[in-house]
């Protein structure tokens, strides 16, 4: 039995990692994508889990899938390509480490992955299944990922979903709130940043978006994340916001999802309906995911950066 399952883009995010001797810019290979990401966190706090995707069967491809292995995530939902390339995203980092990405992938591995390739018994035997908006960008991704997603619902999985918003890789703004929103009609619980709810509600207000979101969709939980500043959070009656962590940040890159996953891992130790889930309990574990997040963003990378239980408790003493 799979703690959880997770859908979507593998690929290698090229970090800023100085200058040459002839000056220059010099970039690093890592292992990125968000949802792979996710699962990393989860398996290195102690969570069984797996992945569903496609990679180019290149060295990029290759690279990645020993990554995973040697996290520990199953990687039987894997799929090496021989039509397309892995994947490659270029981050770009301000002064103050926030990234921005220009990104290879028309298509790249991940877009081209199909219903056929989706072993469907895996999702049914996990507790939570999670995915994010860059698997609707494009076909025959799109199509695979929401038939995955309806699966996961019908074999009562709790899901879990991240409206990561890249503009360039859609083909409109109405087409990302068009597929983002049908993303949101199956999730239980969203991770989003304020620049994705603005986006998706029209309105800067935190308590006045997540409200809308959540009587549009009876979303459970809406977790928004405010960089440094911490997190806003709202579950059924409750919401509220946690402060964020004073670190030292060198590469933002991951951050939110070494704090979706960290929240992933709580709600699942929890083993508790959302309704009987206590303010106080939501609100350690917000500060728990604060806590991953922030020590993620202090080191360069996404993956080499999540930090294991014992770092996060540390942490927090």
């Amino acid at each position: 039995m799979n703690d959880v399952i997770a859908m979507g883009e593998l690929l290698i995010d090229f970090t800023p990692a100085g200058i040459s001797k002839n000056g220059s810019a010099l970039f690093e290979r890592n292992p990125g994508g968000a949802p792979a990401n996710v699962l990393v966190t989860l398996a290195k706090l102690g969570k069984k889990t797996a992945f569903i995707g496609k990679v180019g069967n290149d060295q990029f491809g290759h690279f990645l899938k020993d990554v995973l292995i040697n996290n520990e995530v199953n990687v039987e939902g894997l799929v090496l390509s021989e039509e397309v390339n892995t994947t490659l995203a270029f981050v770009h980092l301000s002064d103050g480490g926030d990234r921005s990405f220009s990104f290879y992938r028309k298509p790249g591995a991940d877009l081209m992955i199909t219903v056929d390739d989706i072993d469907f018994r895996q999702i049914e035997n996990s507790r939570l299944f999670h995915f994010g908006s860059l698997s609707l960008t494009d076909e025959p991704a799109a199509t695979a990922t929401l038939k995955a997603v309806k699966h996961a619902k019908s074999s009562n999985l709790l899901i879990s979903y991240d409206p990561n918003l890249r503009m360039p890789l859609w083909l409109s703004e109405e087409h990302a709130r068009k597929m983002i929103f049908m993303g949101m009609q199956y999730a239980d619980i969203v991770k989003i940043s304020e620049e994705e709810l603005e986006f998706l509600t029209g309105v800067k207000d935190l308590v006045e978006g997540t409200k809308m979101l959540q009587d549009r969709f009876q979303t459970s939980l809406i977790l928004v994340t405010l960089g440094a500043e911490g997190c806003f959070y709202r579950m059924k009656r409750h919401y509220g916001g946690k402060n964020g962590f004073n670190v030292k940040t060198i590469d933002t890159t991951g951050a939110g999802d070494a704090f979706m996953g960290a929240a992933i891992y709580k709600i699942l130790e929890s083993n508790k309906p959302f309704e009987q889930i206590t303010i106080e309990e939501l609100e350690e574990m917000v500060l728990f995911a604060n806590a991953c997040g922030a020590l993620a963003t202090t080191k360069n990378g996404a993956i080499p950066s999540i930090p294991n239980l014992e770092e996060i408790r540390k942490f927090l003493l």
